[in-house]
């Protein structure tokens, strides 16, 4: 039965990244057709992420009180109809409104590792936190690649009736196969919550996303370093990944489909990644020293990729990010639905996945700033800065505080859940 409930969970999530992944390199392109600067790309890009730093928290917490599957089931008719908005879109008033709506629903992939860990003891957390990473990997390497396949077929069709068909049809494909994500969430999942499971939850006090309470989460002992290390390992993550179908058309001169493949590529290596290796990884090595020194990595990688000259170089450089980039993801999440307790995993990861969505917010728009202004190295150097400083700080924060038995971080991080337990 857990098996059955881990498959239906990895074709959700990838349906879903497929759908996402058909249009992602075409979106630039898209806005170019209505007059979009690299600037106002950037803030294209920005609004999914924006729309999604709202509802990522939000569906968490309410799939602690609903349950994970009615959340899922309602996450994924937004996106369907995100998909429907971008592929009639006639003008770039258009376009954002459906990148919002879909990104209003996005942030379902919290909910999905919630029901991960609902269904996971922390020995095997990990290595199924990574069954997720593969789903993006495998919708990442599937997804590009069919888009520019589409986008060539919709280019031979043209503009009819006010519809430009080289992007609306892949637009449209991603429809369908969200449509097909909703069919299998409602006839193949079941439930990770009994019903009183979510009576405990429901009695628990209201915590709203606030300012307040999120300052007060990244203040605890044990959960706050790791919020810390997801936002700022994020916000360099996602200046390579939303700028780079932009840093392609102006570095390199790259068209929609070439693009596609090279992400396609990123796909693979995500999947070898987070699908084959995270498991046997986090078996051998301790994940606070894996956090660190996958942040060094990064810091690397993200240098390298700032000052590429041509493609084959950026094929060698995108391997060490592909796995630093996998292996962060992955662990990042999986600590942290250790270091809180089962009433609060969804919300926790509906704050991490808010987090997310705040630097997918913040990149695009600093990342279109930083390359129209100084250039396409700009925003990997910027990126670089940010992961070396923050493996420094993972490194006193993370790694030295886990070397101590039972550190002082740790025995707070206790005192906290009891008292708000009480």
């Amino acid at each position: 039965m857990k098996n059955r409930k881990l498959a239906t969970i990895f074709a959700i999530v990838f349906i879903d990244l497929l759908g996402f992944s058909l249009i992602l390199p075409l979106v630039p392109f898209y806005a170019e057709k209505f007059g979009a600067n690299a600037i106002v790309t950037g803030f294209l890009v920005a609004s999914y992420a924006a729309a999604q730093l709202v509802g990522a928290p939000l569906l968490g917490r309410m799939s602690d009180r609903f349950g994970r599957r009615p959340i899922l089931l309602v996450s994924i008719l937004g996106t369907i109809a995100g998909f429907i908005f971008l592929g009639v879109a006639n003008s770039l008033w258009v376009l954002f409104v459906s990148r919002i709506i879909d990104g209003l629903t996005g942030g379902n992939i919290s909910v999905a590792q919630a029901y991960i860990t609902d269904i996971s003891d922390e020995k095997n957390r990990s290595r199924n936190f990574g069954l997720i990473g593969a789903a993006f990997g495998l919708g990442f390497i599937i997804g590009p690649a069919a888009g520019g396949l589409l986008s060539n077929v919709g280019q031979g069709i043209g503009v009819v009736n006010g519809i430009h068909w080289q992007f609306a049809l892949p637009s449209f494909v991603a429809a369908v196969l969200a449509t097909a994500n909703w069919v299998a969430a409602y006839f193949y999942l079941p439930e990770s919550l009994s019903a009183e499971r979510r009576a405990q939850l429901a009695a628990r006090p209201r915590q709203e996303f606030t300012l307040q309470n999120l300052r007060a989460a990244f203040q605890r002992p044990l959960v706050g370093p790791l919020l810390h290390t997801r936002f700022f390992f994020s916000l360099a993550f996602s200046t390579f990944q939303t700028i780079f179908p932009l840093y392609a058309l102006v570095r390199l001169g790259l068209e929609a489909a070439q693009t596609a493949f090279i992400l396609t590529y990123v796909g693979v290596l995500a999947v070898l990644v987070q699908g084959v290796l995270i498991g046997k990884i986090t078996q051998r090595f301790d994940e606070d020293k894996l956090i660190f020194w996958s942040m060094v990595m990064m810091t690397g990688g993200l240098a390298a990729w700032a000052v590429t000259p041509n493609v084959p170089v950026l094929l060698i450089v995108l391997a060490p990010l592909a796995f630093a980039g996998g292996v962060l993801s992955t662990v990042i999440n999986s600590k942290l639905s250790k270091s809180v307790t089962p009433e609060e995993v969804g919300g926790t990861l509906g704050l991490s996945a808010a987090l997310e969505s705040a630097t997918r917010a913040i990149a695009p728009s600093a990342g279109g700033i930083l390359l129209g202004a100084l250039g396409a190295w700009a925003p990997g150097i910027a990126a670089a800065a940010i992961t070396a400083w923050l493996s420094s700080f993972v490194w006193r924060r993370i790694v030295r505080p886990a070397g101590m038995p039972e550190s002082q971080n740790v025995m707070q991080e206790r005192q906290y859940e009891t008292v708000n337990a009480d």
